[in-house]
């Protein structure tokens, strides 16, 4: 790997630790009144930064994840809990970048995305709003904790609905600004 596919690389870890940090604060800000448990939301806008930062930058999106998740949740969400915070980071890069190489194995996805058609990323949205929340709840089970059907069912449609309002207002903004043709007069 050259220098200039190195900062490259730098940048896209840098890009997805921005992102999630700024979606997390509009998340605090528009919808804590929404939180279920600590860590658990009705509506969670970083649930697509997850998966929009791996389908657009591959490891090094999940590198950028795991490493904004770990100091997220060492600093802010769990900060009593180390364990819980390591291994939640995990989880939380684990899910959407398995989607992703999921996705290029059953679709060939390319790295342009040009291949990603609605339908495709409809699937792969509502794969890791499952995904995610499944292997937190697995890992909660493992810890002896109970009463995990109605956290997973919040985490579920807390990552969809996040995961959808992020994915399609950045698509409907990169709509807006493409050049429009030119019609025949």
């Amino acid at each position: 790997m050259n220098i200039t596919q190195l900062r490259l690389q730098a940048l896209m870890v840098l890009a997805t630790m921005v992102l999630f940090v700024a979606m997390l604060a509009i998340n605090e800000w528009l919808f804590t009144r929404f939180e279920f448990a600590r860590g658990i939301n009705w509506i969670y806008l970083p649930a697509g930064i997850r998966l929009l930062s791996t389908l657009l930058f591959a490891e090094a999106g999940a590198v950028g994840l795991l490493l904004v998740s770990w100091l997220v949740s060492y600093f802010y969400f769990f900060r009593d809990d180390p364990a819980r915070a390591f291994a939640g980071g995990i989880l939380a890069t684990l899910a959407p970048y398995a989607i992703y190489r999921v996705a290029q194995h059953e679709y060939g996805l390319l790295a342009s995305l040009s291949n990603l058609t609605p339908k495709r990323l409809l699937v792969l949205i509502v794969a890791y709003s499952v995904a995610s929340p499944l292997l937190h709840h697995i890992w909660f089970a493992l810890q002896g904790q109970d009463n995990l059907v109605q956290g997973f069912l919040v985490m579920v449609a807390g990552d969809l609905t996040g995961t959808l309002l992020v994915i399609y207002t950045i698509k409907s903004a990169l709509s807006l600004l493409a050049p429009k043709p030119l019609g025949i007069r």
